[in-house]
């Protein structure tokens, strides 16, 4: 029996959220979305659920991100189907943030874009010694979405905009420093976990993360990302004497060009704006002006179709006046905010 992408189900008090395709680390498509909202939907109002728990199916992740295979197709094809998806998995995360009851965000081993969307947004927001989470989106020519922008502006420092720039995961110690999820949860009580909201309970928070390692970056990490442009990071990041510094600029010189100058942009006015939604609205914008780029049909190829990890980026550098018109007002507006 084919079972759904979603399982949705009520155990004594608690909606239970199953996210179920793991042969594809439940990376989402525009089913799942769905079936997620009708379930938040469904259980908003029911008396009897008193909390809502969001897992993954699997031993891989809660989410690897959207379905990017798809999004390919739609770039080379000069599509818009990427647009709904985008449209409604934003409104999802909306949703998610500002859902009446508990929703608890079990980010269990791989969490990455969409699945930061999923994850991030949620009320409480638990990590494990077998979790990673990443928004590598300029890695595939495109931005930190789903929220991110603003997520990642509000970490300590500009810790977010090395992971933004970087593309780079991380565990469970530094996901609660950069703000990304808030308890250390080991994987041997999550059964507890289940248990304890399944009674109507919230169990207790006391377990100390493994350390980190962004807060003891924190110095030179705020002295090279608080340059203005993203060849003047770079500079400051290869000069540095610390081998970490370099190490970052090298990962940053195999991304969009493109991409990096919007992400720069995108992540620090997402500071500065009023909610998530206003967020969302602006990244929904960014993601439209990307989708028929050839940075993003060239990165998703060399990462995920051909997987020879060696993108042809075009132009070489990224165009100032591109990067301006991508944060511009577009035919189709996504009106959260």
């Amino acid at each position: 029996m084919n079972l759904p992408p979603v399982l949705a189900r009520l155990t004594g008090r608690l909606g239970r959220i199953v996210l179920n395709r793991p042969r594809a680390i439940n990376a989402l498509n525009g089913e799942m979305v769905a079936l997620m909202r009708e379930a938040l939907d469904r259980w908003e109002n029911a008396p009897g659920v008193r909390a809502i728990l969001i897992t993954g199916a699997g031993e891989r992740g809660l989410c690897a991100g959207g379905d990017i295979r798809a999004v390919h197709a739609d770039a080379v094809s000069g599509g818009t189907a990427s647009l709904d998806f985008w449209a409604a998995e934003y409104r999802l995360n909306a949703r998610i943030a500002s859902y009446p009851k508990p929703i608890v965000a079990w980010m269990n081993g791989l969490v990455m874009g969409g699945g930061i969307g999923i994850g991030g947004h949620a009320g409480v927001r638990l990590v494990s010694e077998r979790s990673r989470l990443a928004m590598p989106e300029v890695g595939i020519g495109l931005h930190p979405d789903v929220g991110g922008s603003r997520l990642l502006a509000a970490a300590p420092g500009l810790t977010g905009l090395h992971l933004a720039l970087t593309g780079g995961s991380i565990g469970a110690g530094d996901a609660i420093y950069a703000g990304l999820a808030d308890h250390y949860m080991p994987t041997a009580r999550f059964p507890e976990l289940a248990a304890a909201l399944t009674d109507g309970r919230v169990p207790a928070f006391g377990t100390p993360p493994p350390p980190g390692e962004l807060a003891q970056a924190r110095g030179w990490i705020d002295e090279c990302y608080a340059a203005e442009e993203v060849d003047e990071i770079l500079d400051r990041l290869r000069a540095h004497p610390d081998p970490a510094a370099r190490a970052a600029a090298k990962e940053i010189e195999g991304k969009s060009p493109t991409s990096l100058a919007v992400t720069l942009r995108s992540v620090r006015s997402a500071a500065a704006l009023p909610s998530l939604e206003a967020a969302l609205d602006q990244e929904f914008r960014l993601s439209s002006a990307l989708l028929h780029t050839h940075d993003l049909a060239e990165g998703i190829r060399a990462q995920i179709i051909d997987k020879d990890r060696d993108p042809r980026w075009s132009p070489p550098m990224a165009d100032p006046a591109f990067v301006a018109s991508c944060f511009a007002p577009r035919d189709r507006e996504l009106g959260l905010a």
